[in-house]
């Protein structure tokens, strides 16, 4: 891959570069491009990132508005007390038919979105959607879930359709289990029974994904008052029921992952107006079931419960008078502070804002061509050929020299003496050398590959990007 780097320096490089660096970096060679868009690549580098503390900080926001109704996404840093909007993320799309884009989950900063038959990847780290073929048709309600399967690094839709409650004869359809997988790129009906008499408490709120399963609130039919959560192993591809805690009954259950742990929020709004919080300490011993708080909702005020902040407040959505806005809640102090992004009720959605790769690999729904003119058309080969050099060359200059002099910086401050640092740090004080020999000619002699050429590959194609 390179004349004076050996393979897993580059590697190591590569791995601790932010997303966007990395996008810029597909211009330098055909060989970096093709390694940063591999599927090893990808899913090696999310492995570090969830590996980061500093993820933690960042929160993705999604709110949908009225008149017109467009979704929004909001970039926050969650910094201890403050919890400041960093930018506003655009999405691609637009709903078709329905006034927004039903949410069917997240998971590592992946969206997955709905709109009837239509359903949607997006990675806003990378800026790309993609559109996943259409399901098996099947007449009746569904219930989808959509999460990640850590054993084969693979995104999953799960798409459960009920039968028609209208249909009572002997040869009723039985429930349809059907499974998108990203790394298949197709759905596929699967054999897995559904547990007789189970029905879903609600169908408008997100599954929570965790541990390679999805979870939902769901009730049996056949016995009163009794609530459960129904998990889906999208590795084994079976279902399993999880007895709520004693004490955890309500109007409504709903199921979250909060701090890495599945939750469930118990909602009573009949009787004493307020919400319990339930935190599973151990995944899937039912006896680790512990309640962590017990949220007074002010006579039906505060409704939906999202999740902690980093300071431990409680987001959740309050009624206020031109609407319903995202708030916060110290359940030390019990009070409520609005963090004044307003929007519809069950469209909020905060999660966990990932960097991520993942979709870089697949090709673009919709490919933009530019037109291109005559003159340029009839442009001299050995012209093209200059300015490509030029434009490689600005690329790696501007962009790849100071965020190696970055790495490097860490590196030395990290109070590290092992001799694969030393190793590593030896090799960037070279690449950087060489960069900055380079930079007074960068113009000069764009004529001549041999005496500007960057050795980190061979930078023989313009990769668009």
């Amino acid at each position: 891959m390179s004349d004076y780097l050996p393979e897993e320096v580059v590697l190591e490089i590569l791995h601790r570069l932010p997303v966007k660096s990395l996008i810029q970096f597909r211009c330098v060679s055909k060989s970096w491009n093709s390694l940063i868009t591999s599927s090893a690549f990808i899913n090696s580098h999310l492995t570090r990132s969830l590996s980061l503390p500093s993820n933690s900080n960042k929160l993705i926001v999604r709110h949908c508005v009225d008149s017109p109704y467009v979704d929004h996404y909001k970039l926050i840093d969650d910094n201890g007390d403050s919890f400041d909007q960093i930018q506003n993320i655009e999405f691609p799309l637009t709903s078709r038919r329905i006034k927004h884009f039903m949410l069917i989950g997240s998971a590592n900063g992946l969206f997955s979105l709905y709109e009837q038959e239509r359903f949607i990847l997006w990675n806003p780290s990378i800026r790309k959607f993609i559109t996943l073929p259409k399901p098996s048709s099947y007449f009746g309600s569904c219930r989808q879930a959509f999460g990640f399967d850590p054993r084969t690094n693979d995104y999953k839709v799960v798409r459960i359709a009920f039968p028609n409650s209208t249909d009572m004869s002997e040869e009723a359809k039985p429930h349809l289990i059907e499974i998108y997988s990203l790394n298949e790129g197709s759905w596929r009906i699967t054999s897995a029974p559904f547990p007789p008499g189970i029905w879903f408490s609600d169908w408008r709120l997100p599954a929570a994904s965790l541990n390679g399963a999805v979870h939902f609130a769901v009730y049996d039919e056949n016995i009163p008052s009794c609530q459960l959560v129904l998990s889906f192993d999208l590795g084994d591809e079976v279902f399993r029921l999880i007895p709520l805690p004693n004490g955890a009954f309500g109007w409504s259950v709903h199921t979250l992952v909060i701090g890495g742990s599945l939750s469930l929020l118990c909602y009573d709004i009949c009787k004493n107006k307020c919400c319990s919080i339930w935190v599973m300490k151990e995944y899937g011993v039912v006896d680790s079931w512990t309640k962590q708080f017990t949220i007074n909702l002010n006579g039906g005020e505060m409704f939906r419960v999202f999740g902690l902040q980093g300071n431990g407040n409680i987001l959740f959505e309050a009624k206020v008078p031109i609407g319903w806005e995202l708030s916060s809640y110290d359940p030390k102090s019990e009070q409520g502070k609005n963090l004044g992004i307003c929007g519809r009720p069950f469209h909020f959605c905060v999660d966990n804002y990932m960097e991520n790769l993942v979709l870089l690999n697949r090709p673009n729904d919709t490919v933009f061509e530019r037109r291109v003119s005559r003159k340029r058309k009839c442009r001299s080969t050995s012209d093209k050929e200059r300015v490509r050099r030029l434009e490689e060359r600005v690329c790696q200059q501007k962009t790849l020299m100071p965020l190696l002099e970055t790495i490097l910086k860490q590196l030395t401050g990290n109070g590290k003496t092992d001799r694969e640092n030393d190793h590593l740090k030896s090799q960037l004080i070279i690449l950087i050398q060489q960069l900055r020999g380079q930079s007074g000619d960068m113009f000069s002699g764009a004529g001549d590959q041999s005496a500007t050429q960057v050795q980190l590959g061979s930078p023989s194609a313009n990769q668009e990007m």
